[in-house]
């Protein structure tokens, strides 16, 4: 299986979407978009900024897990990742976002 985007509708008729890496685990979590073309441009943006590691915010939950976020240029965030057991797994994350990002195809599930 290939990586890929799992764009989908939310029960409360909003859109969003999963990237997630060949072995189907969820390596990143979009927010929640009011339309199907805003969750569009958020795929794009994740494409096109998941290359650069300045986009990462490296950060830790208050009960001491590490996650990340990813941000477009203009400082917003476009996706979230799970929380993890240690920041070498995060970092494994990160890269895996990297290089899944760019090519996966996206998977319309609305």
């Amino acid at each position: 299986m290939a990586a890929k985007y799992d764009l989908k509708g939310t029960a409360d008729d909003q859109f969003m979407f999963n990237l997630k890496a060949a072995n189907g685990e969820v390596i990143l979590t979009s927010q929640r978009y009011t339309t199907k073309a805003s969750a569009v441009n958020g795929i794009a943006s994740v494409r096109e900024n998941s290359p650069s590691d300045e986009r990462y915010d490296r950060l830790e939950s208050a009960a001491s897990q590490p996650y990340f976020v990813l941000k477009a240029t203009n400082g917003e965030v476009i996706g979230k990742s799970e929380m993890y057991s240690s920041a070498s797994a995060r970092d494994n994350g990160i890269e895996s976002v990297k290089t899944n990002g760019p090519g996966a195809a996206v998977d319309d599930l609305t």
